[in-house]
């Protein structure tokens, strides 16, 4: 009696061809891959949402801006407070020797801020195009071997001339074991892609709102 045939994950993976093979290992490592994106930026951005709120906090404690400055010794260790050291820094540049302005200083302050705001944007947005490929791509991947496997399934049917359940039904089994892994890689990927991308925008728009908070305050003290 012909003994039955494995129809787990793994078994279904030893019987597959060498090229659906590479393919399901594929999908596995880019999905793997993902993950580890997916979880780094979720911890990045709870970290980045955290320390903004704390230094806001800081900022409008109403403690002069020249302590807070010099109380970061020159190491800003977040998103707010490297964009705020930007806008200090040039400020402070921006004064003669006697006291005086130079000309331009809002404009060159505000331009530090938007330079250290966009390197803040692609440290924030790292790792998304991954994800967004990942999405994209791993369902045609996992298709691919699929039809690759359903091909070498007709064919092992046409040399042994029997097409009874029990020898279409491992084949067909393996080749849609691929598009299962595909599918698996892929949804995470863009669910977490739109959501990363959202949640991105928002932090990045935060990151603005307090640097034009913060151009107004120092536009009035030159205006004064």
């Amino acid at each position: 009696m012909e003994a039955a045939a494995d129809f787990s994950m793994w078994g279904l993976f030893a019987r597959a061809t060498i090229t659906v093979k590479v393919v399901m290992i594929m999908l596995i490592i880019a999905s793997g891959w993902a993950w580890a994106i997916i979880i780094n930026k979720w911890v990045q951005y709870r970290a980045a949402r955290r320390k903004a709120a704390r230094f806001d906090q800081s900022f409008w404690s109403g403690e002069p801006l020249d302590e807070l400055f010099d109380s970061l010794n020159m190491a800003p260790s977040n998103a707010s407070e490297t964009i705020f050291s930007a806008g200090m820094m040039e400020w402070r540049r921006s004064h003669k020797l006697d006291g005086g302005l130079i000309a331009g200083a809002q404009a060159r302050i505000d331009r530090s801020m938007d330079v250290a705001i966009a390197k803040e944007a692609d440290t924030l947005q790292k790792g998304l195009p991954i994800l967004a490929t990942v999405g994209s791509t791993a369902p045609f991947v996992g298709l691919f071997g699929t039809v690759w496997g359903i091909m070498n399934a007709f064919i092992e049917i046409a040399e042994q001339q029997n097409t009874s359940l029990a020898v279409v039904a491992p084949g067909i089994a393996e080749a849609l074991l691929a598009t299962g892994l595909g599918l698996l890689a892929a949804i995470p990927a863009v669910i977490f892609y739109n959501k990363f991308s959202a949640d991105s925008d928002r932090i990045v728009a935060g990151y603005e709102a307090f640097a034009d908070e913060f151009s107004t305050i120092l536009s009035r003290q030159l205006d004064s």
